[in-house]
């Protein structure tokens, strides 16, 4: 649970956070994506302007391309842009989804000589043990986006996701009452049951909702965050109870997969479905109408902290952070970077536009969201 976020200087922190990462040196590094189509390396060499910088080596484990288009559409290359301007080697893998692979990424990191590193963990016990060993061998490590239960990170870097889970929640609510909905019961289409953030965004959506008057309906969570079974799960709950008024769906993976559902009983865009990571499905779906509200999290944002607190610590400096959150597991406070995600709807989705995160040729796909990015001016 968060402990302490100072989230009024987030954007200080971070600006500080990245200019921290500015001291280049002759480097370079490796970007291997999970896919064999997409395996090219995506690095290149930086003069030479510090000894620290070029001692530096960072190891990036990334879970998996299927929960999310964002691990490789924009982690990937955020993180390689703010490694390779830095002039600091490194090497970025993708688990894809197998923690045997993970465990395999890890020890060959840690014989490979990184001096910090940072994954996004499969599950706590499988990343914690990854840490652990790599602390053994006097290895600083981070945990990005994920908190890893456990593990005893040096330093933790994401959003406050408890707030994320808040937005949605909140968001979710805005729906109904603007649909004139004020009570009923709300499904919740909940994420891994093995990602903590899993547990802190419905920490925060289950609260919003139930403080609006609301009442939860059927409550499940999707095993590995996997949209196929969450298809499979969602049709068996509206099944089981169609007399819903919403869907808290934990991501825009999930949201899809339930709004298909939906879609099948003639239901989509009528019972109001959330989302989080402003992919472009689920932009386009809130253009469409058919998904209420997507979160956005400025992923840039979130990388180039990471990728400052890494520089950091390889150089043996102290990251700067803005907050701490509690470990449950070893009950440690660990030094955190908290960010701030923004809600998402149709009147705003140019925003998302506007940060670079996307383009409207990407989002504006579909006859419904074509009508709506002309309304809205999204060109």
């Amino acid at each position: 649970m968060r402990t302490r976020s100072l989230a009024l200087v987030v954007t200080a922190a971070t600006s500080a956070l990245v200019l921290a990462a500015c001291g280049g040196s002759s480097s370079g590094g490796t970007s291997s994506s999970a896919a064999a189509s997409s395996s090219a390396p995506a690095s290149s060499s930086a003069p030479a302007s510090s000894s620290a910088a070029a001692a530096a080596k960072v190891g990036v484990i990334l879970p998996d391309s299927a929960s999310s288009a964002r691990w490789e559409t924009a982690d990937r290359k955020y993180l390689t842009d703010a490694f390779t301007a830095a002039g600091v080697e490194f090497d970025i893998q993708n688990a894809g989804g197998d923690k045997a692979k993970f465990t395999t990424l890890c020890d060959g990191m840690i014989s490979g000589g990184v001096n910090v590193l940072m994954i996004v963990n499969l599950d706590s016990d499988t990343g914690a043990a990854c840490s652990k060993k790599a602390a053994a061998q006097g290895i600083k490590t981070i945990d990005y986006d994920r908190l890893t239960l456990g593990g005893g990170a040096s330093v933790y870097v994401s959003f406050d996701n408890v707030a994320v889970g808040t937005a949605m929640g909140t968001g979710l609510v805005k729906c109904l009452k603007d649909a004139g909905v004020t009570t009923g019961a709300v499904d919740l289409l909940n994420g891994s049951p093995t990602d903590n953030n899993a547990t802190l965004f419905k920490q925060g959506y289950e609260k919003a909702i139930k403080d609006a008057g609301f009442t939860i309906g059927q409550d499940q969570s999707v095993p590995d965050w996997d949209n196929t079974k969450a298809g499979t799960i969602f049709e068996q709950m509206f099944a089981k109870d169609p007399n819903i008024v919403g869907v808290n769906a934990a991501n825009d993976g999930l949201g899809g997969a339930a709004i298909a559902v939906l879609a099948k009983n003639n239901l989509a865009g009528k019972i109001p479905v959330t989302g989080q990571d402003a992919t472009d499905e689920g932009l386009t779906r809130v253009l469409e109408g058919t998904q209420c509200v997507t979160v956005y999290k400025a992923i840039k944002k979130e990388a180039d902290a990471a990728a400052a607190a890494a520089i950091a610590l390889a150089k043996g400096e102290t990251p700067q952070t803005n907050g701490t959150v509690k470990d449950s597991v070893s009950g440690m406070d660990v030094p955190s970077v908290l960010l701030v995600p923004q809600a998402i709807f149709t009147d705003n989705v140019k925003d998302v536009i506007a940060d670079g995160f996307t383009t409207a040729a990407k989002i504006c796909t579909t006859e419904a969201a074509k009508a709506a990015c002309t309304k809205l001016g999204i060109s």
